[in-house]
């Protein structure tokens, strides 16, 4: 994982409830990491997919997806990193109005999510469905900056950022689990940040 700008070591303040075990807060910072390049996409050929095992499979404009029902998220992140961001304010899409749309089968347990880049990450259905995630374009007001995942990203925020697949283009539903890019390259399947799962066998 390449860290390209942002990054602060731990800091001296009072340790906040809101952080996880083995977490900072970097306050204004914003770290930037990424696996891959990052790509230039144009708003007006972008898409997001919901696909696999639904039974609309569905695909929207940039158009589009902004006309569903809007919805936010106001909370944390936490990165696999140790570093975590608090208090900020997201919008977008919810996932469960896409799945919705998309009416998942029965067999249907996990999800891939996919980028525009390749890149992939793993997460069982329970985990995107709820009011836990959302496909976001907007962070603390403004469009999602491109560095860090715009114009849209997954985000889910109970689970460390690794998850949040950047350049967003949809997911695929499946009837089993299947590692994406940083899950087969060591780090933990499923990355909790209060059960502190970094890495494969933590």
């Amino acid at each position: 994982m390449k860290l390209t700008r942002g990054f602060r070591g731990r800091g001296s303040a009072d340790r906040d409830a809101r952080l996880p075990p083995g977490q900072y807060d970097t306050g204004r910072g914003w770290p930037v990491l990424t696996a891959e390049v990052t790509p230039k996409l144009d708003t007006s050929s972008w898409t997001f997919a919901i696909e696999g095992l639904v039974q609309t499979p569905t695909t929207w404009t940039w158009d589009e997806i902004h006309a569903l029902p809007p919805s936010t998220y106001d909370g944390d992140i936490h990165c696999v990193t140790t570093w975590s961001k608090l208090g900020m304010q997201w919008a977008g899409v919810s996932v469960d109005t896409l799945l919705d749309v998309g009416h998942p089968m029965s067999s249907a347990t996990h999800v891939v999510a996919f980028s525009h880049t390749g890149y992939t990450t793993n997460l069982p259905l329970p985990d995107v469905t709820g009011g836990k995630a959302w496909v976001a374009w907007e962070v603390g007001g403004e469009p999602l900056p491109r560095d860090h995942g715009g114009p849209a990203r997954l985000l889910v925020p109970h689970l460390y950022f690794l998850k949040r697949a950047k350049w967003a283009a949809g997911l695929r539903l499946l009837d089993h689990d299947e590692p994406g890019f940083w899950e087969r390259n060591g780090y933990h399947n499923r990355g909790d940040p209060w059960l502190e799962q970094r890495y494969q066998g933590d």
